[in-house]
């Protein structure tokens, strides 16, 4: 069975999704959530963040929780890597909500035996790996670190490719990346926007 680790740093981790840091809260754990959703049918998932709430809720629907260690999206996705066994392994990021589990079976077959494959956003950064043991990982992430992944595979000897699969490459930094991909997020993000639309009506 595949392992997926997902590092959540919380409403933290997205200041320029609102102003308010309630909305952020509520936005970043609705979008959490989907992508749990979207990733316990598929392997293992293993969440890493500081946030109780995310902690408590990965753990009722039978996720394992990591703690975080404090250090960056990097350092969080090295402990969610340790000891994780050789049966393919996704690394995904918290903010992808329009993804569902079929995007992550996708990843996985897409990637070449003792390869590394990588889904990226528009923007040159990172939102999943899909790698063939935790020591092919490097804490990279950051403006162009899809560049830097695909240098580092190389330094190992490793082959990587890119996978385009549009669930993992849309990411949401913004409100304005929620109203372009609402009508394909999953149903916690939906249920959190509308909520937030009858607050202000």
């Amino acid at each position: 069975m595949p392992t997926i680790v997902i590092p959540f740093a919380g409403a933290e981790g997205k200041t320029r999704l609102h102003s308010s840091s309630r909305v952020r809260r509520m936005l970043a754990y609705a979008m959490f959530c989907d992508v749990l959703a979207a990733c316990l049918p598929v392997g293992h998932t293993r969440v890493v963040t500081p946030d109780e709430e995310a902690s408590a809720g990965a753990a009722e629907a039978g996720a394992e929780v990591v703690p975080d260690p404090g250090q960056g999206q990097g350092a969080a996705v090295e402990a969610g890597l340790a000891g994780v066994k050789l049966d393919g392994i996704l690394v995904v990021n918290a903010d992808v909500p329009c993804v569902v589990p079929h995007d992550l079976r996708s990843l996985l077959a897409a990637t070449p035996a003792g390869c590394l494959a990588l889904v990226e956003a528009l923007d040159g950064t990172t939102n999943a790996l899909s790698l063939p043991s935790p020591a092919a990982f490097a804490p990279l992430y950051g403006p162009g670190s899809s560049d830097l992944f695909r240098g580092h595979a190389a330094s190992l000897g490793l082959e990587s490719v890119s996978v385009a699969l549009p669930n993992l490459a849309d990411d949401v930094d913004t409100m304005e990346d929620l109203a372009r991909l609402q009508l394909r997020a999953g149903p916690r993000t939906l249920a959190c926007l509308a909520e937030l639309e009858r607050s202000v009506a």
